[in-house]
């Protein structure tokens, strides 16, 4: 038998470079997991993203079913341009104001432009930071669209743009940077000090966790809803709204029920994106990711039921807008907690949310204040009470389930709930204030509102050369009987028109066949009415 014999010093450094063979393949190994987490962790977050951006479209189907048809196109232009707006704006400046280093803890500074994110910003096999300035993109457009619902049907389209700047540069970063930046409310690094701590209201130090909004009842909803409030204020309602005499509600129901359903069935999928996104990585994470996703259904859920419930005791029939809305409600009012609570507790919040958006729902209604979506009942009202469900509702191991960084026990003291009654004082007086400079200013200076003959014809054809709905001679068919007279129903089997005692019940807002292929369609509108609108009583 016979082989190769090898010196002790040989073999010694046989292992050595064996060693250091296997030491390189582990730390290649290391860099590849590495590099496949951050990869993992940006499609998470772009995939959420788009989710978020896809609530774009339903705000747009609810928008438009939820107002009167002759305003259909301007809505949506808004809704398109709300989205766009945001990028420019939040690209430019917004971002920086909301992540750059803070100024005293009101406001970032740096990132302009996002200059700081660039090919190979992260190192090597790190994240160069594009899928954040993406996801928090689509979050400054649902605040802005938010909006539109609010001031539907009477706002000037170039003074919407203006508002709609002013919220995606400035006053919704702000606010971001104050509870997702660095700024004095945060829970992640509030102001830190010299040597880098972090300083969560109230004590300052780790025993505070700052305010807790997971994902945005408060920074998102609350600051949308408070907003379209304002210009409501500023606006006043919509001709026909209220009985100039004795203030009593008419009714303006939505022009197409589908639509809203498709809507709001958009935007419950879309939540799951904008709640369960909002972990802002998926490695490590992905069981708070599951968990947020069973509380936002369960909210949306109880809140659905209790809104249909509360809607036959108030309207006397199951009324569908308000079930809807308060799906909406279950979903904004779960927003800032859904990290922190266990189910039931969402079947709570789910519940009250509901009550708590059809309350003010009324509230508005008794007020006289024209909301036609609802908007800051929904997002305003319901953004503010889910940022209080995260001090009622919250437990302690909860919030350490939820990885937020430090370890206390500032909801078992009730701490969090008056750290969250501060966040909410503080994002109402800034929404309350900037936005009424914004909308007042604007009313002041370049006008805010359409005219009377703007409205009544509506936004489609006073602002957009053309109803969304009809041809170019249907519109002036249109444009004529409203200015003249109302049409009589024709009966299309009669060689001659039918006599008035032979007419079929009218269906305001809509036409009866004339004959021809296809169909012709002649619009009835009954005396007071105004061309697709609404009763004027």
């Amino acid at each position: 038998m016979s082989g190769t014999m090898y010196t002790a010093m040989e073999v010694e450094a046989k292992m050595a470079a064996l060693k250091e063979e296997l030491m390189g393949a582990v730390e290649e190994e290391a860099a590849a997991r590495s590099a496949l987490t951050v990869d993992v962790d940006n499609g998470w977050i772009v995939i959420c993203g788009a989710l978020v951006f896809f609530m774009q479209i339903g705000f747009g189907m609810l928008e438009a079913g939820a107002i009167a048809r002759k305003n259909v196109q301007n809505i949506l232009f808004k809704n398109f341009l709300d989205a766009s707006g945001a990028a420019i704006c939040f690209w430019l400046l917004g971002y920086g104001f909301a992540y750059g280093d803070t100024v005293g803890g009101f406001i970032g500074d740096g990132n302009y432009a996002i200059r700081d994110i660039h090919n190979g910003a992260g190192g090597p096999g790190g994240g160069d930071g594009w899928q954040g300035w993406f996801f928090q993109w689509a979050f400054t457009g649902a605040a802005a669209t938010i909006v539109a619902g609010s001031v539907a049907e009477r706002c000037k389209i170039e003074a919407y743009f203006v508002y709609s700047l002013f919220i995606s540069t400035f006053i919704y970063p702000v606010v971001v940077h104050w509870v997702w930046g660095s700024g004095y409310l945060s829970a992640w690094g509030a102001i830190p000090d010299e040597d880098g701590n972090a300083r969560p209201i109230f004590q300052y130090n780790d025993n505070s966790n700052g305010v807790i909004d997971f994902a945005g009842s408060g920074v998102v909803h609350m600051v949308g809803g408070v907003s379209g409030l304002m210009g409501a204020l500023a606006l006043g309602p919509r001709k026909g709204r209220f009985d100039p005499v004795t203030g009593s509600v008419n009714s303006m129901p939505a022009h197409n029920q589908a639509l809203c359903a498709l809507g709001t069935g958009i935007l419950w999928f879309g939540w799951y994106g904008f709640n369960c996104g909002s972990t802002l990585a998926i490695g490590g994470y992905g069981n708070l990711a599951a968990k947020v996703a069973v509380n936002t259904t369960i909210s949306a859920a109880s809140a659905v039921i209790t809104g249909t419930f509360l809607s036959k005791f108030t309207e006397g029939h199951w009324d569908l807008s308000l079930a809807m809305n308060s799906i909406l409600a279950g979903l904004v009012g779960i927003t800032a907690p859904c990290s922190v609570v266990n189910p039931w507790h969402a079947f709570l919040i789910g519940i009250s949310s509901a009550c708590v958006y059809i309350l003010f729902h009324y509230i508005l209604l008794k007020a006289r204040i024209d909301d036609p979506l609802d908007a800051a009942a929904v997002h305003g009202a319901t953004g503010g009470w889910g940022l209080l469900c995260v001090g009622i509702f919250c437990t302690d191991a909860n919030v350490q389930y939820a990885q937020y960084p430090n370890v206390n026990q500032a909801c078992g003291s009730g701490e969090q709930f008056g750290v969250q009654v501060v966040g909410l004082i503080a994002i109402l007086v800034w929404t309350v204030a900037t936005a009424g400079i914004v909308f007042f200013g604007i009313r002041a200076t370049m006008g805010l509102r359409i005219s009377d003959e703007q409205e009544e014809i509506g936004m489609d054809i006073s602002e957009h050369g053309g109803d969304g709905f009809a041809d170019a001679d249907e519109i002036k068919a249109r444009q004529a009987a409203s200015a003249a007279r109302s049409l009589a129903p024709v009966d299309y089997s009669a060689p001659a028109a039918a006599p008035q005692s032979a007419a079929v019940p009218q269906q305001p807002g809509y036409g009866y066949p004339m004959g021809g292929s296809p169909p012709q369609f002649a619009p009835v509108y009954p005396a007071g009415q105004p061309m697709y609108g609404y009763p004027t009583r």
